[in-house]
């Protein structure tokens, strides 16, 4: 098995799910792919090295992707080989580790847009790189894969609210959309949960679903078929999505699942559909 394979073996992620689905060929390249954003967001957590190891880590494969490894290892062979063969602009990959680097120091946006710029980063290159290993063709997938991009990681934000708070106090919600409900940065670090909170929580449920939604109508027909992993992504994620919105976003006590046997189902009415 491969280091590519062996590390997406491990994550158990809804993204290396969705990715079963795929000919062999582009699931391999996928997995490399999917590896190196793996590894890269594991650099940025890793709990054991301090914040300065870290970033020297990212900043060593930044400087591998721009420059060339000097010594390249079986995985940065395999991302590289990928790159060439794919044509993946090094700029995506780069944007990526930018993402990732941005998250070694507790994090605070202001406003709406300075969050955009955020998952841009780590979802929106994400999308243009995948959409180049899925096949597709049509242009108008770039926008499709930027907007579903952006609504998995704000849904990924609201799920990972408590998690993100013990993780060096990361707070990813604008600190503006706090200010408009009375919500303070304070009240959030100390998990108050209140109806302050729920009406800030619903707020930016709704925004991911509008997102959802307008990926789904910019789906471009030319391009459905190879976009399939990321339609099946993007439903687990509207699962997932609503299961906060029903349980009243006890996101302080619990992490939400989507269970194995959800997510089959959902892999199977796409498989036939």
């Amino acid at each position: 098995m491969s280091a590519a394979s062996e590390i997406t073996r491990r994550a158990k992620s809804n993204l290396a799910f969705a990715l079963n689905i795929l000919p062999k060929e582009r699931r391999d390249d996928t997995r490399v792919f999917y590896a190196f954003c793996r590894t890269m967001d594991d650099l940025a957590d890793a709990p054991g090295l301090p914040p300065e190891q870290r970033q020297a880590a990212l900043e060593a494969w930044q400087c591998g992707l721009r420059d060339g490894f000097a010594a390249p290892d079986e995985f940065q062979q395999e991302l590289v080989s990928l790159r060439e063969r794919h044509q993946v602009p090094n700029a995506l990959l780069l944007a990526i580790i930018d993402g990732c680097l941005m998250d070694l120091h507790p994090q605070r946006f202001a406003t709406r847009d300075d969050l955009s710029n955020y998952i841009w980063k780590v979802a929106g290159a994400v999308g243009l790189v995948s959409i180049r290993l899925f096949g597709c063709q049509d242009p108008a997938s770039e926008h499709y894969a930027i907007t579903l991009g952006h609504a998995l990681q704000l849904t990924n934000i609201l799920r990972d609210i408590g998690e993100d708070l013990a993780n060096g106090s990361r707070i990813y919600l604008p600190l503006a959309d706090l200010a408009r409900f009375q919500y303070r940065e304070q009240d959030l670090l100390a998990r108050v949960y209140d109806e302050r909170f729920l009406a800030l929580m619903a707020e930016q449920a709704a925004l991911a679903a509008g997102l959802f939604g307008e990926a789904a109508a910019c789906l471009p027909a030319a391009d459905r078929a190879a976009l399939l992993p990321a339609r099946i992504m993007g439903e687990i994620y509207q699962v997932l999505l609503r299961q906060m919105q029903r349980d009243g976003f006890r996101v302080f006590e619990k992490r939400y699942r989507v269970s194995t046997a959800r997510k089959l189902a959902i892999f199977s009415k796409h498989l036939i559909a």
